[in-house]
């Protein structure tokens, strides 16, 4: 394949990344924007692969093949509750490529001069610390949504201090690197950015980790933009640039509708208490299924508000079914999506959407959450953080501020919950405890189905 050539599919791919990225915005064209996104990968695949400067060897073969049967296995087995650490997962391997590769290309040094040399140091050293940062933020992101390491925040003291030493530490082997010190340099500085997106994630409460996902597929866009400007290839440029500016304006998004600063996400160390928290007075009183039923027999307006503990029950379906029954029966059934509902952005839409609830009564936060008050019936399922009163009441609690969907206003609301724990971020909801506010405990699918058999 000529470079012409070549350059021509980098270009169609390119186009076909951007298209992707665009149908993304919306849930009808969600489905063809992922197409757009395979086929721009698979001519980008084979357009590198089958480049003049590349020798397609048995090896180089072997490990596509080997990959592709790795990623199909785990794309099957993956269940909707896994896909946030899936990604946090997969933005760790870019983010280690870009140090490998950075690696190798100082150990096997072009051949430059002048500014063109200089430029190149500064791309490799970039580049293995964009992806060192990466590589442990998003293993340690990983261990925190999948449980094996605790959802609160880690506050060392000094912690920006110490953020503060190990950059200037990493500017100062950077200038030194440069003015030939030695490989060892670029090593210490490894070590130093390992430490530091590790450092940054671990100071993030769990409350916020739907921020650290967007925040990490940022990172592994710039990544992967410097390496492309370190190997010389456009298309990885193009795309970790779109990826990392993309992934940047979603965080800010993101960190507006949790009323948090885009500068102190990054920092980390947020989503802690900020002192005592609020005395909350009353008790949780349960309710059944036959109480849940009359209620939503007798009520005209419903208002849905799925969060991660749907996902785990995999009660989307049923949610669909209910739905379905009450639109049946004249009432008006509505979604309140919360821009950061599960433990990653449009995870709620993702599972709506496969369950077939109707795109127009699937709103946003902003859209709903005045309708609250002329609402007869709210169902919360699996959330907390989302439908928390104190973000609103309580200025010393780590949600302070933050928007939330204000269900507590409507006339009756139904908890669906496992049981009386805080969940997964560790904040205690005072919404269990309002009078007007019935907890539906069970394991949300099997409670939801339950109710179905009630509402015919």
């Amino acid at each position: 394949m000529s470079f012409g050539i070549q350059t021509a599919a980098y270009i169609a791919a390119s186009v076909l990344f951007i298209l992707a990225l665009g149908g993304l915005s919306g849930q009808e064209s969600a489905k063809r924007a992922v197409w757009y996104g395979i086929f721009g990968m698979a001519i980008a695949v084979v357009a590198t692969i089958g480049g003049p400067d590349v020798n397609l060897s048995a090896f180089l073969i072997g490990a596509l093949a080997v990959g592709a049967a790795i990623g199909v296995v785990v794309a099957q087995r993956v269940e909707m509750t896994g896909m946030p650490q899936l990604v946090a997962a997969l933005h760790s391997f870019v983010g280690l490529a870009a140090v490998l590769i950075g690696i190798n290309s100082d150990i096997h040094p072009a051949v430059l001069e002048g500014a063109e040399k200089i430029i190149h140091e500064v791309e490799i050293f970039l580049g293995v610390f964009i992806g060192a940062v990466t590589f442990t933020g998003s293993i340690i992101a990983y261990g925190k949504l999948a449980g094996r390491i605790s959802g609160k925040a880690l506050i060392l003291p000094g912690r920006h201090a110490l953020n503060i030493a190990m950059a200037v530490a990493s500017v100062v082997l950077m200038l030194m690197y440069m003015n030939h010190a030695g490989s060892w340099t670029l090593y210490a500085m490894l070590i130093i950015a390992f430490v530091i997106g590790a450092h940054l994630v671990m100071a993030i409460g769990g409350a916020d980790m739907p921020v650290v996902v967007s925040m990490l597929n940022s990172y592994s866009g710039w990544a992967a933009a410097a390496t492309g400007f370190l190997l010389g290839n456009d298309l990885l440029i193009v795309t970790g640039a779109l990826v990392g500016s993309s992934g940047a304006i979603l965080s800010y998004i993101m960190c507006r509708a949790m009323n948090r600063k885009f500068l102190a996400v990054i920092l980390g160390g947020f989503g802690g208490p900020k002192g005592p928290a609020m005395e909350i007075e009353g008790e949780m009183i349960a309710i059944d299924s036959e109480g849940v039923a009359a209620a939503l027999n007798d009520a005209d307006s419903v208002i849905i508000i799925p969060g991660y503990g749907m996902a785990v029950a995999q009660a989307q379906q049923s949610v669909a079914e209910l739905t379905r029954r009450l639109r049946a029966k004249g009432k008006t059934v509505r979604f309140a999506i919360h821009p950061v509902a599960g433990r990653l952005p449009g995870h709620m839409n993702v599972l709506l959407a496969e369950a077939k609830v109707p795109y127009d009564i699937v709103l946003e936060m902003d859209e709903i959450n005045e309708d609250f008050p002329e609402t007869d019936v709210a169902i919360v399922i699996g959330s907390n953080d989302i439908v928390n009163p104190a973000a609103q009441e309580d200025p010393n609690s780590p949600i302070a501020g933050m928007p939330v969907l204000e269900c507590w206003k409507a006339k009756q609301v139904f908890v669906s919950k496992r049981g009386q724990g805080t969940g997964y971020s560790g904040i205690e909801n005072p919404l269990f405890y309002k009078e007007n506010t019935r907890m539906f405990y069970g394991d949300a699918k099997k409670s939801l189905d339950e109710l179905l058999t009630k509402i015919g």
